[in-house]
């Protein structure tokens, strides 16, 4: 019981991350961005396949509104659930799109759609580069987040930041791999952003501590 609600919860709140992110992605506005980060979008290549997705979807429910013209109760469950499909379709591509990684002077926050989102501190991070993979195989300790079946960037850390899956469990994670539009500007930038981090100077002791 307590895994059926778990997983009930889980998908609750990603429809209602994805019914957000459609609402910023009508007023063009992004999320987790007001802060002054620099934001790193990853939708560019994947955006033409899944308006592909939702046009057979649209075809599909025209095609089943014709077969079951003559039995109207189910015509409509059927309507439904196709509409539903689209929205979903729609939903994923919108919250790839205003969900976009972010680089800002503590953290690297890396995104996909609604269900990715780890923050990783630049202490973390014990190199960033730019490194073309198109298969990915899981492995404890690391996390693929491919866009067209592809990352450009891989990032290694320090000591492991713990990542929460799509229904909550905690994985411990060493390396991350991703897909950024305009990869060599993350590499270039959060280069930078280490550099920075690591050559800050110490906060002074408290005289009255």
């Amino acid at each position: 019981m307590r895994m059926t609600l778990r997983i009930a919860h889980a998908l609750l709140r990603h429809e209602l991350r994805l019914l957000v992110s459609l609402v910023l992605w009508v007023s063009k506005r992004r999320h987790g961005t007001g802060g002054g980060g620099r934001a790193f979008g990853y939708a560019r290549g994947q955006g033409a396949v899944m308006f592909g997705f939702a046009f057979v979807c649209v075809i599909e429910t025209l095609t089943m509104s014709v077969l079951l013209r003559h039995w109207p109760t189910v015509e409509r469950i059927v309507l439904v659930l196709d509409l539903y499909g689209v929205v979903v379709i729609v939903g994923l591509h919108a919250a790839s799109v205003v969900r976009p990684h972010v680089l800002d002077d503590g953290s690297l926050r890396v995104r996909y759609a609604a269900h990715v989102d780890l923050r990783i501190p630049v202490t973390h991070i014990a190199s960033v580069r730019r490194e073309l993979r198109t298969t990915h195989q899981r492995t404890d300790g690391e996390l693929d987040i491919p866009v067209g079946s592809q990352t450009d960037v891989t990032i290694e850390l320090t000591e492991p930041v713990t990542h929460f899956t799509f229904f909550g469990r905690q994985k411990s994670i060493r390396l991350v791999r991703l897909h950024a539009d305009d990869a060599d500007s993350l590499v270039q930038e959060t280069k930078e952003a280490i550099t920075q981090a690591r050559n800050a100077p110490s906060p002074l002791p408290d005289p009255l501590g």
